[in-house]
Formats: structure tokens, C-alpha cells, sequence
């Protein structure tokens, strides 16, 4: 799966997860936080993540992702 491919199955994963709606448009900038994601909704991000990509995220990767776009990197870095 390529770049944009994991950054797309990503926007939709983040889009069902956390409820934003068709009005939120979402890209690789888009901070996870000022989407009102709370640490609860961040751990089940997370989660959702994992089992549609078949991965686990480290730890230490998990604690400094803030964008779309480090969630893309953290993935193919784990694969």
C-alpha cells in the first residue's frame, strides 16, 4: 500500500472514529487535538488503527503523534 493509499484509509479511519462529519475537511497537517479529540478518543484512534492497518503502534511512537501525517509515518515505519 502506498503513501497516499495508508493516508487515505488513515483521514477515512480518523473521520469514522472520532465523528467529525462531512464539514471537516482532514490532511496531513490536521493537528488530532484541535479536532477536540480527548485522550479517551485517542486511545480508541489508536485502536481502530491498529486492527485496520494489522499493527501495533510502539509506545513511544503513540506519545508523539499529533498529525495525520506522523500517524502515516508511525505506519510505515511499523510495517
Amino acid at each position: 500500500m502506498d503513501r497516499d493509499a495508508v493516508l487515505a484509509k488513515v483521514i477515512e479511519v480518523v473521520d469514522d472514529t472520532l465523528s467529525l462529519g462531512s464539514d471537516v475537511q482532514l490532511n496531513e497537517e490536521t493537528n488530532l487535538k484541535e479536532l477536540g479529540a480527548d485522550s479517551f478518543d485517542l486511545l480508541e484512534l489508536v485502536t481502530a488503527l491498529e486492527d485496520e492497518f494489522s499493527m501495533t503502534f510502539a509506545d513511544d511512537a503513540v506519545a508523539s503523534i499529533s498529525t495525520i501525517g506522523q500517524v502515516v509515518d508511525a505506519i510505515a515505519g511499523a510495517r
